[in-house]
């Protein structure tokens, strides 16, 4: 959940908002236009290869009718009359340059090859024989031919002796035209787009770049098979819709057509849109924030000074400075939370004076009940001090309840005050913990009610620290006055152990007593809270808990049970309090 002012809530929610719609926009539209794109491709693709065919089909009747006039050229036939190779060789060199063709053989009516002229290095007569034996055995007057790295379209003419109807075949005539590279750029110049041609999945010339023909080279495999539709093909980062338009009717060799369309070029425009639609987003998403800026600021700002009303009153602060201008929801609730503010202040001066005069008869009623005793004793023992015929030893002894009574309302007296200050002046001094542990057992176990019960101590003699000694002492007392109490003579057991754990000073109280009961461990050290004492105003570990808070420290209940009970009392050791 984000977390922040109004203010910033509503810019983030409206920057979020145009972030999405400004993406999806930008999603849709460039995915429409893909689509639109790609289709525009496929489109120009299959016009592209319908032009091809057609002029492919215009040119292959035109250059077989201009093979079937130099057939029948009469001085052709009586140059093959003569059966002489190198003669016929000779001889028909003038024809090969008349025909105008990059390929021109002569063979005799067995098919043998008699004379063979080539524009194009590389083509051998051993592979025009196999070419031209091919075209025989499969009885075609058209096909291509392919050696030397050079490819030809070839027609092939029978030579009669007299009269085609005579059928005196006296020879045969092949013309071949090759696709080079000048016949690949007139097929892209019509079919604005690259082109590629093929022989049995080898790629013989092409129109693309020098670094894309190695690539295409190696999928040419892949895109020299007809599909229905444009295959994407990626050359050197660039990527084509390829199609391909077999040349040869499902005869051996393959020979084929593979125009591509730039994919990336087609859509080039797309990137540009792109920035633009970004751009403007990006604009509107700005401008929108300052709008939303200028009308959260303007509609926020009665709202932050009431929270600032709001935490001013938390803080005890009810002068706070509150203005309800206007008619709106915020004034109106500004005005109730004024009201509200004054009926608290006065509800809060009635609970205090309340709360006063409470504790005021709960501490007589306290006072009076636990002086009550002490004061009795001492009156009584001093009734007995009063007989003369009592020895020094008696004397002595009613001496010592009058001492203890009167330190027992002491001690209460002193809980009461310390208790009443909001804050008691603490002196610390560098000060030995075992040392103020071993005096508050002393104190203890001096009393005639604790003679049998076992106080044992566990503190190392290096641990000291800044304290108030007397302080700590008093903690001492009482913990170990209420520990003394809870446990049974003569198996009760009470222990004290300390250590010192990084900057700070912890102390354990141990005993084996039955444990706090259930009804005040959630009130332990709250004013008045007792249990089980004939003596006692209930205040001890409310005042153990102010003087560890007044060191920077603190008291809890690490334990309590069945099996006894442990306080964990600690507080700064290396930081000399201020």
């Amino acid at each position: 959940m984000f977390r922040g002012t109004l203010r910033n809530k509503f810019l983030f929610a409206f920057a979020a908002m145009s972030s999405l719609l400004t993406t999806s926009t930008l999603l849709i539209v460039r995915q429409r236009v893909e689509l639109r794109a790609r289709e525009e491709i496929q489109a120009g693709l299959r016009n592209s290869t319908l032009a091809f065919s057609r002029m492919q089909a215009q040119r292959e009747a035109t250059l077989e009718r201009s093979a079937a006039l130099l057939a029948a050229l009469p001085p052709l036939k009586a140059v093959m009359t003569s059966q002489h190779k190198a003669t016929i060789q000779d001889a028909s060199r003038t024809f090969w340059q008349l025909a105008g063709s990059q390929l021109f053989v002569l063979a005799d009516a067995n098919g043998a090859v008699m004379a063979l002229h080539t524009a194009s290095p590389g083509f051998t007569e051993h592979q025009a024989q196999t070419a031209i034996t091919r075209m025989l055995a499969a009885r075609q007057s058209r096909d291509w031919w392919y050696g030397g790295g050079h490819l030809f379209e070839v027609f092939l003419q029978p030579l009669y002796f007299g009269p085609v109807e005579d059928n005196s075949r006296m020879g045969m005539l092949a013309v071949g035209y090759e696709i080079d590279a000048r016949v690949a750029a007139d097929v892209a110049s019509i079919a604005s787009s690259q082109v590629a041609f093929q022989f049995d999945s080898q790629i013989v010339v092409t129109t693309v770049s020098d670094r894309q023909k190695a690539e295409l080279a190696a999928r040419a495999h892949l895109i020299g098979q007809p599909h229905n539709h444009p295959t994407p093909v990626d050359l050197a980062g660039e990527t084509y819709l390829a199609t391909t338009v077999p040349l040869t009717s499902g005869k051996s060799p393959q020979v084929a057509l593979t125009v591509l369309k730039s994919y990336d070029e087609a859509t080039a425009f797309l990137h540009n849109l792109n920035q633009w639609v970004v751009g403007l987003g990006i604009a509107a998403v700005v401008a929108g924030c300052l709008l939303v800026y200028f009308f959260s600021t303007t509609f926020t700002r009665p709202l932050e000074q009431l929270v600032a009303g709001v935490k001013a009153l938390e803080a005890g602060d009810f002068a706070y400075p509150l203005e309800a201008k206007g008619t709106d929801e915020v004034s109106t609730l500004t005005a109730a939370f004024q009201r509200m503010r004054v009926s608290l202040q006065e509800a809060q001066t009635r609970l205090i004076e309340s709360e006063r005069l409470a504790t005021i008869g709960q501490m007589a009623s306290t006072i009076s009940h636990d002086l009550r005793h002490p004061l009795t004793a001492i009156l009584a023992y001093a009734e007995f001090l009063s007989e003369s015929r009592l020895t020094n030893a008696q004397r002595k002894d009613f001496f010592d309840e009058i001492r203890i009574a009167v330190n027992r309302m002491t001690d209460e007296i002193n809980s009461l005050l310390g208790f009443s200050r909001h804050r008691e002046t603490i002196r610390p001094r560098y000060a030995s913990v075992p040392e103020v542990v071993d005096r508050a057992i002393q104190n203890v176990t001096v009393l005639p009610e604790f003679h049998q019960i076992s106080v044992r101590s566990y503190v190392p003699v290096d641990c000291h620290g800044w304290f108030d000694p007397a302080k700590l002492e008093r903690v001492l007392l009482n913990l170990l006055h209420n520990a003394c109490e809870a446990v049974s003579s003569p198996a009760g057991t009470v222990t004290v152990s300390a250590q010192t754990v990084g900057e700070t000073i912890e102390i354990r109280v141990r005993d084996n007593g039955p444990g706090i009961p259930e009804a005040i461990r959630e009130s332990l050290f709250k004013p008045f809270v007792s249990h089980g004492k004939e003596t006692g105003t209930g205040l001890g570990l409310t005042v153990v808990q102010k003087i560890l808070q007044d060191h920077g420290g603190g008291i809890e209940v690490e334990k309590t049970g069945p099996d006894g009970t442990t306080f964990r009392l600690w507080f700064p050791s290396s930081t000399r309090p201020t």
